[in-house]
């Protein structure tokens, strides 16, 4: 039977190395951007009611130390406390609005006795790409109104630090409310509070995210033909060689061997000279072409 030419072991490696990717596009590649796409959508979401919604407590919408999720990130949040100024963590290689940046980063003990951390904004590198100077915190309890910003993750979980290039300052390389715990000692809250505009302490106040859908959905639909692609692929080669003169046919005289696209593209110019040189020597007319005297001859 020709099924059993699929058996070779060229063969089953085509196949298994296109199903890999099939299934790799349907169950991972494809998953993962509709993922980020239902990520962004909540975000965007969220974002957008954050401007109709108004600020409450923090303990109204965090209670009892609750770290901030899908459901809470971005809501306003007013917070009363004082500044902590002794403890301040920069967040390094930051980009604002496409240009470098660095997040000044302000734990702060509420009147309820927690500490919060607070991102008082952005400032941007001096000409030796370090912190230039910025204003302190007010001193004294104060009261702020921030969003509320889920914790971000260093994929190398690198620790703050500090040394004579960051002019003794702490630097971290992700705003993360548990990093600045360990480097400072305090027991910060989970998640971060981003101050708006026109705030006690706030610097350059960070930009929300644009509210575009982004082009993750799109990407996984890429992914979903890009895997349909390749299985039909297969299944159009597979009929193609089984037939009879296919590269898996056992019809094929031993030694034969396929000639590749450039060899049949050079046979058909071949035989497109070949069919020119005779309509000139016909004459074009299927009459022979009679040569020309030459001068001073008798025509004989």
């Amino acid at each position: 039977m020709r099924w059993r030419l699929l058996l070779k072991p060229g063969w089953l490696g085509l196949t298994l190395v296109v199903f890999a990717f099939a299934v790799t596009c349907y169950t991972l590649l494809a998953p993962w951007q509709f993922h980020r796409d239902a990520e962004r959508e909540t975000r965007n979401a969220a974002v957008q009611a954050s401007f109709t919604e108004q600020a409450r407590p923090l303990p109204q919408v965090l209670p009892d130390g609750q770290a901030p999720g899908q459901g809470t990130e971005w809501r306003r949040v007013f917070i009363e406390g004082t500044y902590l100024p002794d403890a301040e963590v920069i967040a390094r290689l930051r980009t604002v609005q496409g240009e470098p940046a660095f997040e000044v980063l302000t734990p702060m003990r509420t009147t309820g006795g927690q500490m919060v951390l607070i991102d008082r904004g952005y400032v941007r590198p001096d000409n030796r790409t370090r912190v230039p100077p910025y204003a302190a915190p007010p001193g004294g309890t104060v009261r702020v109104e921030a969003r509320v910003r889920a914790d971000e993750t260093d994929p190398q979980g690198r620790q703050a630090f500090s040394d004579d290039s960051t002019g003794g300052r702490l630097h971290s390389y992700a705003v993360d409310s548990r990093t600045v715990a360990r480097a400072t000692g305090l027991d910060i809250r989970p998640g971060y509070f981003q101050l708006a505009q026109g705030q006690p302490g706030v610097l350059g106040p960070l930009p929300l995210p644009q509210l575009d859908a982004g082009p993750y959905f799109s990407y996984a639909l890429q992914w979903l033909a890009f895997g349909t692609m390749a299985v039909l692929g297969w299944l159009y080669f597979t009929v193609r060689e089984l037939k009879p003169g296919g590269a898996l046919s056992a019809d094929r005289p031993r030694g034969e061997r396929r000639k590749s696209v450039a060899e049949l593209l050079a046979e058909d110019e071949d035989d497109e000279d070949a069919e020119n040189d005779a309509e000139h020597t016909d004459g074009g007319d299927g009459s022979a072409a009679v040569a020309p005297s030459r001068p001073g001859g008798t025509g004989r």
